[in-house]
């Protein structure tokens, strides 16, 4: 190994990345004849094959896979060097690995906004995903922080809560409950329900509390879409219920009711896990949303009034 190069690396984990020369030539703006010369040479110092070809496919082989995750390490590494460098330079800039919840989507970009703002050198990489996608990411330590509605229980991690995010019955502003006070919960009995899909931690948030009261819903429509369930609302086929925050930028056609133990009370979180050490970058986020959240709320709070009133 002491022939081989960075650069040689590099190329190697785009291919093993990608299973396909072509695809890491293209990414690294490559040929793809250099791309296999690379290989070939890496090959000849590691003093084993790296990939296998069955078909059409190219597969790791035993040493490809040791390389390719000794090279995630070696890449982690440089990146956290040069983050440190720049701060001591007293600039802040990297990459910030972001994968946030579904709903986490109505008020994070706008706090990114103002992120990139003060510190234009760092570079944004944000996923949108269910809690299935997030426990999944994080199971695989893809990211560098996970915005969360729920803290896993079967997993190790740490967790900071940042932001309040209340659960409530949305209904349209013409809904015959409208303006009611302290509706019982078992008049949802009532109404068809719109529920987001399985895997949803709203989903099972909201079952929870309706199995507690022994109230069983008519669901009419399930839909893994919090954009796609407001405009079914607005358009009369139900009520449902979703994070008060999906009523950003505009509350619009929609209504929040007072239903008995409404709102269900839950936080926005800050996890990773147990262990991870959070990059320059990625600790300087951390404490930039602490304060952020508590701004972005005072500055929305009209909205959220006005779709109760």
């Amino acid at each position: 190994m002491n022939q081989a190069t960075l650069h040689q690396l590099k190329v190697f984990e785009a291919a093993a990345r990608h299973g396909s020369f072509t695809r890491a030539a293209e990414e690294l703006f490559l040929t793809q004849p250099t791309v296999s010369m690379q290989i070939k040479q890496l090959t000849k110092s590691v003093g084993l094959p790296l990939f296998e070809q069955v078909g059409k496919r190219l597969y790791l082989t035993e040493a490809g896979r040791e390389l390719f995750a000794t090279c995630s390490q070696i890449f982690e590494t440089i990146a956290q060097f040069e983050m440190k460098v720049a701060d001591l330079k007293g600039v802040k800039q990297g990459q910030l690995r972001l994968a946030v919840i579904t709903t986490a989507k109505y008020f994070i970009p706008r706090l990114l906004g103002q992120f990139c703002q003060l510190y234009p050198g760092i570079d944004i990489s944000l996923q949108v995903t269910n809690h299935e996608g997030i426990l999944d990411r994080m199971t695989k330590n893809m990211d560098d922080l996970y915005i969360m509605s729920q803290v896993p229980d079967h997993l190790d991690v740490n967790f900071q809560p940042f932001l309040e995010n209340p659960l409530v019955v949305l209904a349209p502003t013409n809904h015959p409950l409208v303006g009611e006070q302290n509706v019982p919960i078992q008049r949802l009995a009532d109404e068809p329900f719109i529920m987001r899909e399985p895997g949803s931690g709203t989903r099972r948030a909201v079952q929870k509390l309706l199995d507690e009261h022994g109230v069983s819903v008519k669901v009419k429509l399930e839909l893994g879409s919090n954009e796609a369930i407001k405009q079914a609302i607005a358009g009369g086929l139900g009520i449902s219920v979703l994070s008060r925050h999906t009523l950003l930028p505009d509350a619009g056609d929609l209504a929040i009711l007072d239903i008995e133990h409404f709102p269900i009370k839950r936080n926005w979180y800050m996890v990773y896990p147990n262990g991870k050490q959070l990059s320059i970058v990625a600790r300087t986020y951390y404490d930039y949303l602490l304060g952020a959240a508590k701004e972005f709320i005072e500055k929305n709070a009209g909205i959220y009034a006005e779709a109760k009133a």
